[in-house]
């Protein structure tokens, strides 16, 4: 795949990284206007550094944006005459509907939205990809790309704001899951790095459970809970004291200021 990256920051680097050590690039393309940030990639075969969003284009066929949403139409426009039909246009930018790219280049681009978390960093993201009627003939590119950095799942546009909040934004509330189990295992008497290592690695198995075994977190449960034993009793007192409901507000609660936040960018 010929690629280029508009916009190379922590993210744009998190998934050239991913993209470089998958051997899923012919060419690849990275733009910053400090170049000095990215020279890291200067080692690899085939990959390209250039301030230059107009030379990336020219040079690739996939072409993915990273920047930052206030500079966004901005480089649309200046980049629209390269536009040919050979383009698949990849946005990652945060509450930048298909509409509103629409507008600046138009109906007849193949556009796809793709929203990643942190973990794509380490080749464990969980993306939602959408599209507008063109783009979505070629949302297994998108797929294709998204599946080498993580997993990936097609969904209607009008729920990207929810997959921010559950996939984004979620890497945040399990962090906070995992800080708050590593200091009941300190209170328990772990010290601090024992303490995260049996949290990190019990998290990451519960999810490996369910992705292996394609069970709901009941039936998990259920293997672990005995009659009368210490399990069943943490869990009744986690949800006396509002585990669930907690986690579910809290969601709730960034769902409707992500929503403000897009109204007021209207």
């Amino acid at each position: 795949m010929k690629i280029a990256i508009i916009g190379t920051g922590n993210l744009g680097k998190s998934i050239a990284k991913g993209l470089i050590t998958t051997n899923a690039i012919s060419t690849l393309y990275l733009t910053k206007r400090n170049l000095a940030s990215i020279k890291e990639f200067e080692a690899y075969k085939n990959v390209f550094l250039t301030n230059d969003n107009k030379e990336a284009i020219k040079n690739s066929d996939i072409i993915l944006f990273a920047v930052q949403p206030a500079h966004f139409a901005q480089i649309l426009t200046e980049i629209k005459p390269l536009l040919k039909e050979q383009h698949t246009i990849i946005s990652t930018i945060t509450g930048f509907s298909i509409a509103k790219i629409e507008e600046v280049i138009g109906t007849e681009n193949f556009i796809i939205r793709a929203m990643p978390n942190t973990a794509i960093a380490v080749g464990k993201s969980m993306t939602c990809l959408c599209g507008n009627i063109q783009g979505l003939e070629r949302i297994k590119v998108a797929e294709a790309i998204f599946n080498r950095l993580g997993t990936s799942i097609i969904i209607p546009e009008s729920q990207m704001q929810a997959a921010t909040v559950v996939c984004a934004s979620g890497i945040a509330f399990w962090m906070r899951m995992i800080r708050a189990t590593t200091q009941a295992a300190i209170q328990l008497g772990f010290d601090a790095t024992e303490a995260q290592e049996l949290a990190m690695h019990t998290c990451e198995g519960a999810a490996s459970l369910l992705i292996t075994n394609g069970n709901h977190p009941e039936q998990e449960i259920d293997r672990v809970t005995t009659p009368k034993g210490c399990t069943i009793e943490g869990l009744n007192e986690m949800e006396h004291q509002g585990l669930s409901s907690s986690l579910i507000q809290g969601m709730v609660t960034s769902y409707k200021k992500i929503n403000t936040i897009k109204s007021e960018q209207l």
